[in-house]
């Protein structure tokens, strides 16, 4: 697909990160954008800025959507149809992702299935519900987002990383036994995973999807922070700054990263990696994988 425009993209996790920038990029192409997330603030911004920069006559919708529920996505889709009256769409991008979940043995099982629920679950609802809307297409493309945590499943050697990774193996496997599946039986369309290193989004200021302390605990715990012995107020504020930083240092923009994203599909590149840190950690890993969970791998790759 070498020309976005006059095309139909769904986009789930649109209400921030690189879901608005792949909204708004994709708009000032020309291509309409149907975008969902769980925040209708966070959309309502998306569309502003998108409506803003978006090209001559280019149509743009959004819906209330937890993408974890299968029937919150199957009135998503019917959303799209009706506002669009079409019975196609030409792009797919699976985007949406929270974090928490960090430890299969010490952490509640409610959060563990949240976390794996939306980061697998979103992406396998976002394709069976939207499925048949690419293959009407005259061409198709699905980009499902997984992450370096997809062929790497740790966030260091002091840190449990297991529901979010478990979901991100998910979503590479999956996609890449999608591009077999549909080359046999709907070869109009085409299948792409996205593999992000460090990108500059609130995925950290998002919690795990929730609003509780609770959530901020698990993100924190997860990515190694001493939180057990701090109050309610003293987590909220290490959670603010710990993922402000996250957001604000990363190597990669969210800006930045569309744009790789972008080019890969026009290129027809079924593995995209987003940041030098995913190339050289993917590098590192395919060279030495006995050793990837080693403290001294992590050592070598700080």
């Amino acid at each position: 697909m070498k020309d976005f425009s006059g095309k139909i993209a769904v986009i789930t996790g649109g209400g921030t990160g690189m879901g608005r920038e792949l909204a708004i990029q994709l708009a000032e192409e020309g291509c309409d954008i149907a975008l969902c997330d769980v925040s209708l603030e966070n959309m309502a911004e998306t569309l502003a800025i998108t409506s803003a920069r978006a090209a001559q006559g280019v149509r743009t919708t959004s819906f209330c959507c937890d993408v974890s529920d299968a029937q919150d996505m199957t009135l998503f889709a019917a959303h799209v149809q009706s506002e669009f009256a079409v019975s196609h769409i030409n792009l797919l991008f699976n985007n949406a992702g929270i974090g928490g979940g960090g430890s299969f043995v010490g952490e509640a099982r409610v959060d563990w299935e949240r976390t794996f629920n939306v980061c697998w679950g979103g992406v396998y609802n976002g394709c069976r519900t939207f499925m048949d809307l690419l293959v009407a297409s005259d061409e198709g493309h699905v980009i499902n987002t997984s992450s370096i945590n997809g062929f790497w499943a740790s966030a260091g050697a002091g840190a449990s990383h297991t529901a979010y990774s478990a979901a991100k193996f998910a979503v590479k496997g999956f996609t890449e036994a999608l591009i077999a599946d549909l080359r046999l039986n709907a070869p109009h369309v085409r299948a792409s995973v996205v593999m992000p290193g460090h990108i500059g989004t609130s995925i950290i200021l998002n919690g795990n999807g929730t609003d509780d302390v609770q959530g901020a605990r698990t993100v924190l715990r997860m990515m190694g922070q001493p939180v057990d012995q701090m109050d309610d107020q003293a987590v909220a504020v290490a959670l603010e700054r710990f993922g402000k930083g996250f957001r604000d240092r990363a190597p990669t923009t969210a800006e930045r990263a569309v744009k790789i994203i972008l080019a890969g599909v026009k290129e027809d590149r079924w593995r995209i990696l987003v940041g030098d840190d995913a190339v050289t950690l993917d590098a590192a890993v395919r060279a030495a994988p006995e050793e990837a969970y080693e403290v001294d791998f992590s050592r070598r790759l700080r």
